[in-house]
């Protein structure tokens, strides 16, 4: 969001929580959270999307094994209101604001041999096995809080379009993590970092034309994330930061370079990225990937059609190596993904 000059970012400790249900139909307050192991090269992301106009949350759980297999679940459970971010048995608990948080779910997964399966979700589901997950995740902020509500003069929020806002109110923070994910039989111990968000307001997914969202963490003191994010009209926004010793370098410029399969996923990328502090130059490879959909139907009957790829991926930066996501959501038209084209 681009402010004016009587605009501001607010953010204060009760953001942690949630907010007030807005009158849109799609007002969506979601947390979102990773955390990848260095050593055992898995992990996951989680992630609970309130839509109480909409009578019903969006919950996602995915786990990278080490071996290449991923677990996934969707749900969209009904919900009422908008009074914790804890849905369809998982749960984003704020233990002390900007600082600690727990996660927990308890469910299902299906296990996907082959993720590129779940193109077909329907098919997907029905000839891969589901079994019993459980996981408890204590999280600590190893950064600052990045982002905020945009809000005018007065303090009150700077109202979007609900067919062009996707996150009104939005911030970061670079975590580490520790913690054990029961899949079936099998024991995930899990030790590493990850990157968190949280946003309210309202979100359509069609409303990007497309975006590539790069976190990633090779530490305690050293992570970065990369957010490149294309509007229908053309106008592009490129944002992030890099955090170096306790402390976040905006970006100031950033290009990526990124190579495709047959499938139209990523494959590979490079980065380039200048802060007021210095240059990086990353290099980064998709370990794993699960393909991902959301579908909208307007009102003239048309659908509306939002692929989401998730890559674990592994990255290069510095003579040091990390890991984190390799996000890339496209519109699909004519059945090809639009940000390919670009």
């Amino acid at each position: 969001m681009d402010l004016s000059k009587q605009q501001h970012v607010r953010l204060e400790p009760r953001d942690e929580f949630t907010h007030p249900i807005e009158a849109a139909k799609n007002f969506n307050e979601s947390m979102y959270i990773n955390l990848f192991d260095p050593e055992r090269k898995a992990g996951g992301w989680f992630r609970v999307g309130n839509r109480p106009n909409e009578g019903h949350a969006e919950v996602s759980c995915c786990v990278y094994f080490p071996d290449g297999r991923v677990g996934f679940m969707f749900q969209r459970p009904k919900i009422s209101g908008n009074d914790a971010i804890a849905a369809g048995g998982m749960c984003f608990e704020i233990l002390e604001p900007f600082k600690k948080l727990r996660l927990t779910y308890e469910g299902k997964l299906c296990i996907l041999k082959n993720p590129a399966d779940m193109a077909d979700p329907k098919a997907a589901f029905a000839n891969n096995p589901i079994v019993p997950c459980s996981l408890a995740i204590d999280y600590e902020g190893v950064s600052p809080v990045y982002g905020g509500e945009a809000v005018d003069e007065n303090g009150n929020p700077v109202e979007e379009h609900p067919d062009e806002s996707f996150a009104r109110a939005h911030y970061e923070q670079h975590m580490a993590g520790k913690g054990e994910i029961r899949v079936g039989d099998e024991v995930l111990q899990l030790n590493g970092f990850g990157l968190r968000d949280h946003s309210w307001g309202t979100r359509y997914w069609q409303n990007l034309y497309w975006y590539r969202w790069i976190p990633m963490n090779f530490g305690r003191d050293f992570a970065m994330n990369i957010s490149v994010v294309q509007m229908a009209s053309g106008r592009q926004h490129i944002w992030g930061m890099v955090l170096k010793n306790g402390r976040y370098h905006f970006i100031e410029k950033a290009t990526m370079d990124t190579t495709y399969d047959a499938d139209h996923s990523s494959e590979s990328l490079r980065a380039y990225v200048k802060t007021d502090e210095g240059e990086y130059h990353v290099e980064g490879k998709v370990l794993s990937l699960i393909p991902l959909r959301n579908r909208r139907q307007k009102d003239n009957g048309e659908w509306m059609n939002t692929r989401i790829t998730e890559g674990f991926a592994e990255f290069v930066c510095n003579g040091q190596t990390g890991y984190g996501m390799a996000e890339y959501l496209d519109q699909i038209v004519d059945g090809i993904p639009v940000g390919n084209r670009a």
